[in-house]
């Protein structure tokens, strides 16, 4: 896999719009994302929306976001989807111990 950054546009050297903090800009695009809020709605920590935004469609552009999504999607980490024993556990009924339903006789029979 590629190092980290190598797939973003600018360096932490870089003035301006591109060269600002890579994780706190992909957290202000995921916070636009959930939230369906406009650009404008951005909170101020996570700078100036209108340069946000502009990051944004030149990452767009670039095809950014394209090239994490196919990073990502190269080496799957599937392990969250493992289920195991650890993790499940039956009811005691279903384990065939004391205590689960039991056959009851109708009333018919307890009458004759």
């Amino acid at each position: 896999m590629e190092q980290d950054g190598a797939c973003c546009l600018g360096k932490p050297g870089d003035p301006g719009r591109t060269g600002g903090d890579n994780r706190l800009f992909v957290e202000a695009v995921l916070w636009i994302m959930r939230t369906g809020s406009p650009w404008r709605d951005l909170p101020p920590g996570f700078g100036k929306w209108n340069s946000v935004e502009k990051r944004f469609r030149d990452w767009v552009k670039a095809g950014v976001f394209r090239r994490m999504l196919e990073a990502v999607a190269a080496d799957p980490d599937l392990e969250y989807a493992m289920v195991d024993a650890t993790i499940v556990k039956v009811h005691r009924h279903g384990q065939g111990a004391k205590g689960g339903l039991r056959a009851k006789q109708s009333a018919t029979r307890e009458v004759a």
